[in-house]
């Protein structure tokens, strides 16, 4: 399963958001009527099929249920997370604890992102893509690199600070040295 794209979205009365056409078939939503909802990262929700939830839940269960770290995730995650019908004109109601959690309101953004559908406030991922963007060139090299190191961590990358966060640094500068 491969999930691509952009599309911006509004949020009815009841609280539905309609899956765009193109992704339902990619997602089996002709075989199956529920998914799984849950918190994303980079302040986003994650949308997954039943299966690409189930594998992200066997890849989380290889870790250690001692570490530190894997038990807060998984206590974080599950305790959010949960199945969401989709109804036949593909809409999905957004629980208001996940719509609260990300901030969104009337309108939304759905980013598909290889296995699953990530959930966007709009201002936040114009933000996130401000950002990021000037940046797209070097992530690539690092997420491509012949040196077989798997995807970079860029939490570190002055342009992943937090929207509103400290002020972008111009690329090769050094923080707290003047140019």
């Amino acid at each position: 399963m491969l999930l691509t794209g952009t599309y911006f979205r509004t949020i009815d009365e009841k609280g539905r958001f309609s899956i765009p056409r193109p992704l339902r078939g990619v997602l089996g939503l002709d075989q199956t009527t529920s998914m799984f909802l849950a918190p994303g990262t980079d302040g986003s929700l994650a949308l997954y099929s039943t299966d690409g939830f189930q594998e992200m839940a066997e890849r989380l269960g290889r870790h250690s249920p001692t570490a530190r770290d894997v038990r807060a995730f998984s206590r974080l995650l599950y305790a959010r997370a949960t199945r969401v019908e989709v109804d036949r004109q593909g809409r999905i109601r957004l629980p208001q604890e996940l719509a609260r959690l990300i901030s969104v309101e009337r309108e939304l953004v759905l980013v598909g992102v290889r296995d699953h559908l990530e959930i966007w406030e709009p201002g936040r991922w114009e933000a996130y893509l401000e950002q990021l963007q000037p940046f797209y060139d070097e992530m690539a090299e690092r997420a491509f690199g012949d040196s077989g190191a798997s995807m970079p961590d860029v939490t570190d990358h002055p342009a992943a600070e937090e929207p509103g966060g400290a002020p972008e640094q111009e690329r090769g500068a050094v923080p707290g040295k003047p140019r």
